[in-house]
């Protein structure tokens, strides 16, 4: 059954929270990174992107990056920018996207229910970004960011947290530059704490949304300093890690597609013929055309966009991987008609997120960059809940989870 430990939190001061909390530390390049955080000494890009306080040409693996991270750390401490609790709290997060509000419940979870399965995860990790995230763990001794969980939604801790933020006022309250709410409560009563944890140990598993690679650092690290210790008792803070649970009815995931440099060869007609053999197509014209349901996808080249459903008999809905519209189109297309094998590692193919909009899909075609472009309809929680249940794994850029956390309201210490 599932860990939530309430803690320590170090958190900043409420003026200066909007200025410290920052994306995380995936969704932007070092670049952008060092423009988003220049003139803002305060802001967390400083911890968890410190080679921006370094020379521009320095590898961000190298030792001297995360040596900056533990010094600055340090010096967001000093100067009063990161002040821990005196006492083991629990914290609610909202987020506020276009006037739709989830709430999620800050914790630690375990580091015993990820390496145990518990904690389930749906899409593979590598190691070298499992190793980056792991130095970073060990030289600040913390968790920086917390990871994106989801759970199956419980109506006594809806309620729980719906009564708690209609009579309490939040301690950080604000809007970031991209138009998200943010906003943070302090649970400070033992006895919601209580009533909070004993709820979340019946809950038989919970499941990472966003936040693998973070996630598997986090318990890696605390599993190596338990087996470091040699009087490891099995309470020390390293055995947990900081997460944000939302219950699953709240969260959306939108689509994630596909933009393909070039056809393989095929000529646009010859594109439309093959694709005729497996889908159903219908010409849409010059208007943007988003997909409708599961199995309808939309193509862009040349200008004009087409709807193309599935044929019956071309996937499998009793397969939780094989009846995946990210599955179907790799199969079908990429795969089998542009050649596209790995997702991984070709460079005939780019992800983007459908939080740019399809609009972002006609402009890198239409830009010549691209030759065309196929928009999904998006993965359900359900599928993505059948899919970790099942053990299985979703293919690449499948899920995309909006409003992403931001980092830096509250930081978890190992000590």
């Amino acid at each position: 059954m599932a860990i939530l430990k309430a803690f320590k939190g170090i958190r900043p001061p409420a003026e200066i929270a909007k200025d410290l909390a920052s994306r995380p530390y995936d969704v932007l390049n070092s670049e952008e990174a060092r423009e988003e955080a220049k003139g803002n000494p305060c802001s967390l890009l400083h911890i968890i992107k410190p080679e921006i306080d370094l020379p521009a040409d320095i590898d961000v693996h190298a030792q001297p990056v995360y040596d900056k991270a533990k010094e600055n750390f340090e010096l967001f401490r000093k100067n009063g920018w990161l002040i821990p609790d005196s006492k083991d709290n629990l914290y609610i997060y909202a987020q506020t996207m276009h006037g739709k509000t989830q709430y999620g419940i800050v914790g630690c979870a375990g580091v015993a229910d990820y390496l145990n399965g518990i904690i389930k995860k749906h899409e593979l990790t590598r190691k070298d970004k499992e190793e980056d995230r792991m130095k970073h763990v060990r030289i600040t001794n913390a968790n920086m960011e917390p990871v994106f969980f989801t759970y199956p939604a419980v109506k006594e801790i809806d309620d729980i947290v719906s009564g708690f933020v209609k009579i309490n006022t939040p301690v950080y309250d604000f809007t970031s530059a991209d138009g998200i709410g943010h906003h943070f409560w302090v649970i400070k009563d033992e006895a919601i704490i209580r009533t909070i944890t004993g709820l979340f140990a019946k809950i038989p598993a919970t499941y990472v949304a966003d936040g693998h690679h973070r996630t598997a650092a986090a318990a890696l690290v605390g599993n190596e300093k338990k087996n470091n210790n040699p009087t490891h008792k099995g309470t020390e803070e390293y055995n947990y890690f900081l997460a944000v649970h939302f219950p699953d009815n709240q969260l959306t995931i939108i689509d994630y597609n596909r933009v393909v440099k070039d056809l393989n060869g095929l000529s646009k007609e010859q594109l439309l013929e093959k694709l005729g053999k497996v889908f159903t197509i219908l010409e849409k014209g010059k208007e943007i055309y988003k997909p409708e349901r599961l199995h309808n996808f939309s193509l862009y080249i040349d200008g004009s966009w087409y709807s193309l459903s599935a044929k019956p008999g071309t996937y499998n809905d009793s397969d939780p991987i094989g009846v995946l519209d990210v599955t179907i189109l790799s199969k079908l297309v990429l795969d089998e008609i542009l050649d596209i094998k790995d997702l991984r590692t070709s460079n005939r193919i780019d992800f983007v997120g459908g939080i740019r909009g399809l609009g972002e899909l006609k402009k890198r075609v239409d830009s010549g960059e691209m030759k065309a472009a196929f928009a999904l309809y998006p993965v359900s929680m359900k599928q993505l809940i059948d899919i970790a249940d099942s053990g299985n794994i979703m293919p690449p850029k499948t899920t995309w989870f909006e409003p992403k956390l931001r980092s830096g309201l509250v930081v978890h210490s190992l000590e």
